[in-house]
């Protein structure tokens, strides 16, 4: 089946290549604009980020439902005394995620006002969107390194440039944290290009290394690390997670909500592509400690949660709680626990980012974000209140919500190999419904102050840019069935691979085997 991996559909227009073009051709095109036509900037960056959005749907719309392989690849010589390609494709895996790339700029560009320096900012989410892009499709190493490296850059930008008091701080230690990780990965990424070459053809394309399996288990176990270590900082993972509530906090609202839709999904993308596809043997070797890891995430960010002063960094404490479960999820190693933890990627995106934008949105109202200076925001603005409640819900797993069928399918398919490690987990679903009840109790509910009752509603603006959020929320929650069954060949795929290259056999469900640590390793090259 590892040649399936390597499939694609013939398509004539290289669409991957334009959903990263367009976005930069928009940000040239803004900062191209002149000064004196400032109430322009974001309506063109606002259109650019929406044809993106528009090509990621086509995308969606041509995707082959039952092809587990990548598809519209687009290969060109990028550096070829390196064998460096520009090399790009999309398979079950990151489709969504593509999807929900596209989606979110275009949202954020028109929802957010970022008071002064609109040409920087609108070229900066630009640059993120198309980096973004990059990172998702990218299928050289290489390139990846590049595009993952790219993001870094507008989202420092945006940090620094746009946030609250303490921004500078936040950006850098938000910079530091991820750079440091990077290193260690780029030294990994050359180590398996030339060492996996032999008397082969040096080669960074990445169906190719997985395909050669060339590495002695213990060099491999090595660039695993490696890799690992630059994406459980971006997902984050504890105990490498302390620069993402200060990034959350001190970012303006339209940063918070790509960083959590969008930019953790790098680390969690990058440790299903690269982690489980490059290093078979390594990821069912380490994977009780990162699965450990993923479930310290969980109770951790829960009851770290539970005591936040700060709305925003309430929220950005659940996030540490989701990608908790998303680690778990991912090794686990179920076709159960793969499809919840990228569906609960996408999941994530919505709630969390429904909730920053909403939080946003109420502190232009009251200019705070004080839980203990908020009551009773309900009989004021009730259909505020009313989305809010959505998307609360949604972030503690309600059934009929989206966020319940990711989490359900994870505990489900974790619960065959992990059974303690999802035990423990699943107390964070009951962490979560206290922490985010309470703090919805204590905003929204209670005896509002003088300043409460003056709180405005939802405009007719705010509520359009929170209706894909919301709409997303209902509708996954209800028929997950369009995203499950084209996530569903590519995870089984990967699960074939890994089975294929190391002694992990997926057990059947009802049929629960304990995966040790351990089993075993294949010959050394």
């Amino acid at each position: 089946m590892i040649e399936l991996l390597a499939a694609q559909n013939a398509v004539s227009f290289p669409v991957l290549n334009a959903l990263i073009i367009v976005p930069v051709a928009g940000a040239l095109a803004v900062i191209l604009l002149p000064n004196s036509r400032p109430e322009l900037i974001r309506p063109i960056g606002a259109i650019f980020a929406s044809i993106a959005g528009a090509l990621s749907l086509y995308v969606m719309t041509q995707f082959s439902v039952h092809d587990p392989g990548f598809q519209f690849q687009s290969i060109q010589s990028w550096i070829p005394s390196l064998g460096i390609n520009w090399h790009v494709g999309v398979d079950g895996i990151s489709l969504w995620l593509v999807v929900l790339t596209g989606l979110i700029t275009p949202i954020v560009l028109v929802a957010v006002d970022p008071h002064h320096d609109p040409k920087p900012y609108t070229a900066w989410l630009l640059l993120l969107q198309a980096g973004s892009f990059g990172a998702f499709l990218a299928l050289d190493l290489f390139l990846f390194f590049v595009m993952f490296e790219i993001v870094l850059v507008p989202m420092y930008m945006l940090i620094a440039g746009w946030g609250y008091d303490d921004r500078r701080y936040a950006a850098t230690k938000f910079f530091l944290y991820t750079m440091a990780g990077s290193a260690l990965m780029l030294v990994a990424i050359v180590s398996v290009a030339t060492l996996s070459s032999g008397s082969q053809d040096i080669t960074f394309n990445v169906i190719e290394l997985a395909q050669r399996q060339a590495l002695s288990t213990n060099t491999a176990r090595l660039c695993f690390l490696a890799f690992v270590l630059a994406f459980v900082i971006k997902v984050p993972v504890v105990p490498v997670h302390t620069w993402l509530p200060d990034a959350h906090t001190q970012a303006p609202t339209a940063g918070s909500v790509v960083l959590a839709a969008v930019m953790l999904k790098l680390g969690t993308y990058g440790l299903l592509r690269f982690g489980l596809y490059l290093f078979p043997e390594a990821s069912v070797w380490a994977a009780p400690t990162l699965a450990t890891l993923g479930v310290i995430g969980v109770v951790y960010g829960a009851i770290v949660a539970t005591m936040q002063k700060d709305l925003k960094r309430l929220v950005a404490y659940s996030s540490v709680a989701h990608m908790g479960f998303i680690v778990l999820g991912i090794f686990a190693f179920t076709t159960q626990s793969l499809e919840g933890g990228v569906l609960q990627m996408i999941n994530h995106g919505l709630s969390t980012g429904a909730l920053f934008l909403l939080v946003g949105m109420l502190y232009e109202r009251r200019k705070t974000r004080a839980i203990a200076e908020l009551s009773g925001i309900q009989s004021a603005a009730p259909i505020f209140a009313g989305f809010f409640t959505v998307a609360m819900l949604s972030s503690i797993g309600v059934p009929g919500l989206n966020g319940f069928v990711g989490e359900f399918l994870v505990l489900i398919g974790s619960y065959e190999t992990r059974r303690w490690w999802t035990v423990i987990a699943a107390t964070g679903v009951i962490l979560a419904a206290l922490y985010l009840l309470w703090a919805y109790q204590r905003v929204f509910h209670g005896e509002p102050t003088a300043d409460d009752e003056k709180t405005a509603d939802l405009s007719l603006k705010e509520g359009l840019v929170l209706a894909p959020f919301l709409a997303g929320i209902v509708f996954l929650g209800i028929y997950p069935k369009p995203l499950l069954e084209r996530i569903e060949p590519a995870v089984n795929n990967l699960i074939s691979h890994l089975e294929h290259h190391s002694d992990y056999v997926q057990p059947d469900l009802g049929d629960p085997v304990v995966v040790e640590g351990d089993h075993g390793s294949k010959d050394d090259h």
